[in-house]
Protein backbone atom coordinates (compact mmCIF):
# COMPACT_ATOMS: atom_id res chain seq x y z
CA UNK A 1 0.00 0.00 0.00
CA UNK A 2 2.93 2.71 0.84
CA UNK A 3 4.36 1.75 -2.67
CA UNK A 4 1.11 2.50 -4.41
CA UNK A 5 0.39 5.88 -2.81
CA UNK A 6 3.81 6.96 -3.42
CA UNK A 7 3.02 5.88 -7.05
CA UNK A 8 0.07 7.98 -7.17
CA UNK A 9 1.83 11.06 -5.68
CA UNK A 10 4.84 10.35 -7.78
CA UNK A 11 2.72 10.42 -10.67
CA UNK A 12 0.31 13.42 -9.41
CA UNK A 13 3.55 15.62 -9.16
CA UNK A 14 4.77 14.95 -12.92
CA UNK A 15 1.44 15.15 -13.80
CA UNK A 16 0.85 18.37 -13.00
CA UNK A 17 3.93 19.73 -13.83
CA UNK A 18 3.15 18.35 -17.67
CA UNK A 19 -0.40 19.94 -17.30
CA UNK A 20 1.08 23.38 -17.01
CA UNK A 21 4.29 23.08 -19.59
CA UNK A 22 2.05 20.88 -21.73
CA UNK A 23 -0.12 23.92 -22.91
CA UNK A 24 3.45 26.30 -23.58
CA UNK A 25 4.53 23.60 -25.85
CA UNK A 26 1.98 23.13 -27.67
CA UNK A 27 0.21 26.17 -27.93
CA UNK A 28 3.50 28.63 -28.14
CA UNK A 29 6.39 26.68 -28.85
CA UNK A 30 5.66 23.97 -31.10
CA UNK A 31 4.15 26.10 -33.89
CA UNK A 32 7.29 28.00 -34.12
CA UNK A 33 9.95 25.19 -34.09
CA UNK A 34 7.73 22.21 -34.81
CA UNK A 35 6.39 18.93 -32.61
CA UNK A 36 10.39 17.47 -31.89
CA UNK A 37 11.94 20.64 -30.92
CA UNK A 38 9.29 21.45 -28.81
CA UNK A 39 9.09 18.23 -26.98
CA UNK A 40 13.03 18.52 -26.83
CA UNK A 41 12.54 22.14 -24.89
CA UNK A 42 10.23 21.18 -22.49
CA UNK A 43 12.14 17.54 -21.50
CA UNK A 44 14.82 19.51 -19.25
CA UNK A 45 12.20 20.77 -17.16
CA UNK A 46 9.89 17.60 -17.05
CA UNK A 47 13.29 15.72 -16.10
CA UNK A 48 13.83 18.59 -13.28
CA UNK A 49 10.54 17.90 -12.28
CA UNK A 50 11.09 13.72 -12.41
CA UNK A 51 14.67 13.92 -10.61
CA UNK A 52 13.14 15.84 -7.85
CA UNK A 53 9.65 13.57 -7.14
CA UNK A 54 11.33 10.78 -7.46
CA UNK A 55 14.31 11.93 -4.67
CA UNK A 56 11.08 13.27 -2.61
CA UNK A 57 8.59 10.91 -2.65
CA UNK A 58 10.39 7.82 -1.76
CA UNK A 59 11.71 9.99 0.88
CA UNK A 60 8.69 10.58 2.42
CA UNK A 61 7.24 7.31 2.03
CA UNK A 62 10.66 5.77 3.68
CA UNK A 63 11.11 3.41 0.45
CA UNK A 64 14.36 5.09 -0.78
CA UNK A 65 16.63 1.61 0.04
CA UNK A 66 13.61 -0.82 -1.44
CA UNK A 67 14.71 -1.19 -4.87
CA UNK A 68 11.91 -3.51 -5.52
CA UNK A 69 9.82 -0.76 -4.46
CA UNK A 70 11.52 1.99 -6.19
CA UNK A 71 10.53 0.46 -9.10
CA UNK A 72 7.57 -0.77 -8.77
CA UNK A 73 6.43 2.88 -7.41
CA UNK A 74 7.81 4.00 -11.36
CA UNK A 75 6.02 1.73 -13.08
CA UNK A 76 2.47 2.11 -11.62
CA UNK A 77 3.35 5.90 -11.82
CA UNK A 78 3.74 4.83 -15.49
CA UNK A 79 0.61 2.99 -15.20
CA UNK A 80 -1.71 5.81 -14.16
CA UNK A 81 0.13 8.18 -16.40
CA UNK A 82 -0.20 6.34 -19.43
CA UNK A 83 -4.13 6.00 -18.60
CA UNK A 84 -4.59 9.85 -17.81
CA UNK A 85 -2.51 10.82 -20.96
CA UNK A 86 -4.83 8.09 -22.83
CA UNK A 87 -8.29 9.38 -21.29
CA UNK A 88 -7.26 13.60 -21.60
CA UNK A 89 -6.04 12.94 -25.01
CA UNK A 90 -9.68 11.27 -26.33
CA UNK A 91 -11.47 14.05 -23.74
CA UNK A 92 -10.10 17.26 -24.82
CA UNK A 93 -7.83 16.58 -27.97
CA UNK A 94 -10.42 14.01 -29.69
CA UNK A 95 -7.19 11.83 -30.59
CA UNK A 96 -8.12 8.25 -31.01
CA UNK A 97 -5.72 5.46 -29.93
CA UNK A 98 -4.42 4.23 -33.12
CA UNK A 99 -3.12 7.68 -33.29
CA UNK A 100 -2.23 7.79 -30.54
CA UNK A 101 0.43 5.56 -30.65
CA UNK A 102 1.06 6.48 -34.36
CA UNK A 103 2.42 9.65 -32.39
CA UNK A 104 5.36 7.12 -30.83
CA UNK A 105 6.43 6.50 -34.60
CA UNK A 106 7.65 10.61 -34.86
CA UNK A 107 10.47 12.20 -33.69
CA UNK A 108 8.53 13.99 -31.30
CA UNK A 109 7.08 10.60 -29.92
CA UNK A 110 10.51 9.15 -29.63
CA UNK A 111 11.80 11.79 -27.66
CA UNK A 112 8.77 11.48 -25.46
CA UNK A 113 8.84 7.48 -25.52
CA UNK A 114 12.11 7.92 -23.52
CA UNK A 115 10.92 10.13 -21.24
CA UNK A 116 8.22 7.68 -20.32
CA UNK A 117 10.88 4.97 -19.48
CA UNK A 118 12.87 7.47 -17.83
CA UNK A 119 9.54 8.02 -15.49
CA UNK A 120 9.16 4.77 -14.62
CA UNK A 121 13.08 4.04 -13.94
CA UNK A 122 13.52 7.60 -12.26
CA UNK A 123 12.66 6.56 -8.70
CA UNK A 124 15.17 3.87 -8.89
CA UNK A 125 17.80 5.91 -10.21
CA UNK A 126 17.75 8.89 -8.09
CA UNK A 127 17.75 6.70 -5.11
CA UNK A 128 20.64 4.37 -5.96
CA UNK A 129 22.82 8.04 -6.21
CA UNK A 130 21.86 8.54 -2.76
Amino acid sequence: MQTLMAAALYFALVFAAGMLLGPIRALWIEPKTGAAIAVLSEAPFMLAVMLWAARWVPQTAGITSNVSSLLLMGVIALVFQQIADFLLSVRLRGITAKQQLAYFGTKAGLVYAILLILFAIMPLIANLAL
